[in-house]
């Protein structure tokens, strides 16, 4: 399938060949849902930790006879029922870390890729490189390509471009090399470009070379 390149400030400045392996088939969604889902739960650190009432500090003495107070019976200032106390079931440490193949991870990424392009939230446009920090430049490029909450996808890692486009809302700059199903499917719009589209096809094509990708 045909692709119209775009320039930078939203005209058309030539056409391009998209490889229906990677951009024309049927999305698998229970694929990309499970991707998102091993995404999400690898980045939990699962560091929370509580207390039990054999960890919290204190309660080494019974707070007051067993009976005749008028109370009811109580053996440490500690126990889950006080204030301060010890938590009957607490949380800990924990791995939350999940894990998929290689081509499970790649077609997600294909069927994320492929559903953009069905909603024609794909542009390609033919090239973004900046030598200096300009968000409003990046503004401004949104703008003409009447793009919002974009995902926008480099050939090569760019700093200045990365930056950038942080400062904006919504928006990520990625390359290819850290492309994964949750960025392609959170953000609104997916722009790539012309050299991303190469690199693309090598990692994810029929002939893709041998490199894993998240």
């Amino acid at each position: 399938m045909e692709v119209d390149v775009l320039s930078v400030s939203g005209s058309v400045v030539s056409k391009l060949e998209l490889d229906d392996y990677i951009f024309g088939i049927s999305p698998n969604m229970p694929v990309i849902h499970k991707a998102i889902v091993t995404y999400l739960a690898n980045q939990r650190q699962g560091t929370r930790s509580a207390l039990t009432r054999a960890e919290v500090r204190g309660g080494g003495k019974k707070p007051w006879r067993q009976k005749g107070t008028g109370h009811a019976r109580q053996g440490s200032i500690r126990a889950p029922q006080w204030t301060h106390g010890g938590i009957v079931f607490p949380v800990k440490p924990r791995e939350y870390r999940k894990t998929l193949s290689k081509k499970t991870r790649q077609l997600a990424i294909r069927s994320s890729l492929s559903l953009k392009r069905q909603e024609n939230a794909l542009q390609v446009i033919e090239n973004l490189s900046m030598d200096s920090y300009n968000t409003k430049y990046v503004v401004n490029v949104l703008s003409k390509l009447n793009s919002q909450f974009p995902l926008i996808v480099l050939g090569e890692s760019n700093d200045f471009v990365v930056k950038s486009g942080r400062n904006i809302p919504g928006v990520l700059v990625t390359s290819v090399d850290s492309l994964n199903t949750y960025d392609i499917f959170y953000h609104k719009n997916l722009i790539i470009c012309q050299s991303a589209i190469e690199k693309i096809n090598e990692y994810f094509g029929q002939n893709k070379v041998q490199k894993v990708v998240a």
